[in-house]
């Protein structure tokens, strides 16, 4: 893929403390780029939503952020709160816990509850990849086929590892012919990585680094 065309598939992220400064620098950054969203923590949605409004860019912001261990209750109200804030699309993370035990039942459930909440709006589910074995990433994936949502994530970028080729392509080939896509994110530094991350499967590439990635020429 060429800068441009990887630059549409960018969620544009900043989850660390931030500025409202520095929120516009990234939204205005995201409009400049053509970044698919901006990804911000719940606190900055209304912000960033005011600053995106009339362009291209989705808002998106995470829910159970970075552990995924908040009751289902309080991750469906979290949703709800922030699509009223101007969240055009959510990040959830699984409850590790539960993927730790094999509970995919669980995780089935408290997936199809905040795409309940979502409605419309597009759900991606963080699996942080770097805690689970091939067979527990394959289950968690297929979970969330089974409760609705549209993407499965690598990674929170919080977790003691992020995207890697493998787990990416592991995902792709567990969910894309089911219909889900894929989000790699953690660790994506530069136009190299983010294209190996594509040409194992991503169709998303959540990063913190997009200006520099699409500043970068192509290796030829």
């Amino acid at each position: 893929m060429t800068k441009k065309e990887i630059a549409k598939i960018i969620d544009h992220t900043l989850l660390k403390p931030a500025t409202s400064s520095q929120i516009v620098a990234l939204c205005n950054e995201a409009k400049q780029y053509g970044f698919a969203s901006v990804c911000v923590n719940p606190c900055h949605v209304k912000l960033a939503a005011k600053e995106l409004a009339g362009s291209k860019v989705k808002v998106c912001t995470v829910i159970g952020f970075p552990l995924g261990e908040n009751t289902t209750k309080v991750k469906v109200f979290e949703t709800k709160d922030a699509i009223k804030n101007g969240a055009t699309e959510i990040d959830m993370v699984i409850n590790q816990s539960f993927a730790k035990s094999n509970a995919w039942k669980k995780i089935q459930k408290e997936v199809a509850a905040v795409k309940k909440a979502c409605g419309n709006i597009l759900l991606k589910v963080i699996l942080e990849t770097c805690n689970l074995s091939d067979r527990q990433i394959v289950c968690a994936c297929n979970a969330c086929v089974e409760a609705g949502a549209q993407f499965v994530k690598t990674s929170t970028g919080f977790g003691k590892g992020g995207a890697t080729v493998k787990a990416v392509k592991l995902m792709a080939d567990t969910v894309h012919d089911k219909g889900l896509k894929v989000k790699a994110s953690g660790g994506i530094h530069n136009y190299e990585e983010a294209n190996d991350m594509v040409l194992s499967g991503a169709d998303r590439i959540g990063a913190s680094c997009g200006v520099e990635i699409c500043q970068e020429e192509p290796a030829k």
